[in-house]
């Protein structure tokens, strides 16, 4: 039988501070898109509701609630994640050079966003 007790010791480098980092990192986050949804005229708390945010999100940047399901076909829901990527940038004034950033960098690009002078535009016409 495994003993997951051995196996937590065998590790003590991973012990409370990448936890507490992890956990900062995530309210830092959770603040983040708080903010950003704030500014796009959605209530903030609906962040912290999973499925119901990323159906707000699709509203922000103009796409339609039922691409929510494009999310859950293999291959597709990353095309589709990368377009609202770049949709999302472009609901907020920025242009491909941040869908970029907010791609591969979303830790710092999103609070950029949040935080900067960014205004929310609209979404898709």
């Amino acid at each position: 039988m495994y003993d997951y007790a051995e196996a937590a010791s065998a590790f003590p480098e991973f012990g409370i501070v990448p936890i507490i980092f992890s956990f900062a990192i995530g309210i830092f986050m959770i603040i983040t898109m708080w903010k950003i949804f704030v500014k796009a005229g959605k209530p903030g708390w609906a962040c912290l509701i999973p499925d119901h945010s990323i159906v707000l999100i699709f509203d922000i940047v103009g796409r339609p609630g039922w691409w929510w399901f494009l999310l859950l076909i293999p291959i597709v829901n990353i095309i589709i994640l990368i377009i609202v990527i770049f949709d999302f940038a472009k609901a907020f004034g920025k242009g491909v050079g941040f869908g970029f950033g907010l791609l591969l960098l979303g830790i710092i690009f999103y609070p950029i966003l949040a935080f900067g002078s960014a205004e929310y535009i609209g979404g898709k016409e």
